[in-house]
């Protein structure tokens, strides 16, 4: 499983021109399964995102997850996060899960991060949407399940 996470102002994916899913402080994730994916990988995911420490404390230092400042998070599939180029120029998207073995673990992702109390927006598993953002910082950062990067 492998993430983008960006602190955001606010967040908000539209499909069909209607607005899906909106948050105001908090995460924008970026979420994207491969087929060897297992409930570790989920629980990793969840835990490393619900803690990560990138807002700042009263001393102007990033200390604080977004639990700690009462944040949101706005959670968009995207399976090209699994793009390989590292033959040609046109991505392989060998790595990524079949359509309905990816939804029911982005399903369960939801489900799970929702359980934890956070405020937890959503894109549309597999729709064509835009996602608009005002990334604070900017600050983005990369987690995969298997520890990679």
């Amino acid at each position: 499983m492998r993430a983008v996470v960006q602190k955001v102002k606010d967040a908000r994916v539209i499909v069909d021109n209607m607005t899906v899913g909106k948050i105001d402080y908090g995460l924008l994730v970026y979420i994207a399964i491969t087929h060897s994916d297992t409930e570790k990988d989920l629980d990793y995911m969840i835990d490393k995102i619900k803690g990560l420490r990138i807002f700042e404390d009263e001393a102007g230092k990033m200390n604080l997850s977004v639990e700690d400042i009462a944040g949101e998070i706005l959670v968009v599939s995207q399976f090209t996060l699994y793009g390989d180029v590292r033959k040609g120029k046109r991505p392989s998207f060998i790595q990524s899960a079949p359509f309905e073995l990816g939804k029911e673990i982005y399903d369960k992702f939801i489900k799970k991060l929702k359980q934890s109390g956070i405020n937890v927006q959503t894109g549309i598993y597999g729709a064509d949407m835009v996602v608009e953002y005002k990334n604070e910082g900017p600050v983005t950062i990369l987690i995969d399940s298997t520890k990679l990067f």
